[in-house]
């Protein structure tokens, strides 16, 4: 199946309101996309850029305006942002929002950031990095069982803060990641109070995908035996 394929599918199969986004890091910037016209206040924000139809790619001086998603993301963070980032953590752990020690366990990139690519899924070329998507529990859940039964479920818990540490979660492990997300996340996204986030590996995409098919037929199936219990029951 190519991108636009699946991207229908998934759109189709999980009743998805919110485009797919293919996201890859690069070495070198793609030669046919564009730079991003402007930079954003959280590199997330890229992901609800290209979800609306952009297709582009960002610079490390693009990540600056989240210095935690920079961390994520491995940019190198001058002097300046560097005390940033310490000063943002530090008002995190006075909040008790994070506790020090969990810092360091924060899913991030070892090789240094240089580009990454942003597309809806369906206009990107190639087999991306990773696949974000939005959406609902009931979408989610669907996605949790297919993603299981390709043999790809991620083994750890569903992820949270920081949101954008899903990406090299999801490269590193080569496995569909779940996210409840995050504060910053949801502002910077609109991401909607009743949906979650869902990564999924570029390479494992097809198979995670054929998978859903069968267990969204599955599903359907089994709503109408539990709505028949439940109905001969009153």
């Amino acid at each position: 199946m190519d991108n636009n394929t699946l991207c229908r599918n998934l759109q189709d199969l999980l009743s998805l309101a919110t485009p797919p986004v293919a996201v890859t890091f690069l070495a070198q910037p793609p030669a046919h996309l564009p730079r991003v016209s402007e930079p954003g206040l959280a590199g997330c924000s890229y992901w609800q850029r290209a979800a609306a139809g952009a297709s582009f790619f960002t610079t490390a001086e693009d990540h600056m305006g989240c210095v935690v998603g920079a961390f994520t993301h491995a940019v190198a963070l001058p002097e300046a942002k560097a005390r940033e980032l310490d000063e943002q953590l530090a008002m995190m752990v006075d909040l008790r929002y994070l506790e020090r020690e969990s810092i360091g366990q924060i899913p991030h990139r070892l090789e240094p950031f240089a580009f990454a690519s942003y597309a809806p899924l369906a206009e990107a070329d190639g087999t991306p990095d990773a696949v974000l998507l939005q959406g609902n529990a009931r979408a989610m859940m669907l996605l949790a069982e297919a993603a299981l039964a390709a043999g790809l479920a991620h083994e750890g818990a569903t992820m949270g803060r920081p949101t954008c540490s899903i990406l090299p979660e999801t490269v590193r492990t080569g496995r569909a990641v779940p996210s409840f997300g995050c504060a910053g996340n949801r502002i910077y996204t609109g991401l909607p109070d009743g949906e979650l986030w869902y990564g999924l590996p570029g390479p494992g995409l097809e198979s995670i995908v054929s998978q859903l098919a069968v267990i969204a037929h599955a599903n359907r199936e089994l709503d109408r035996f539990h709505a028949a219990r439940v109905a001969a029951a009153q």
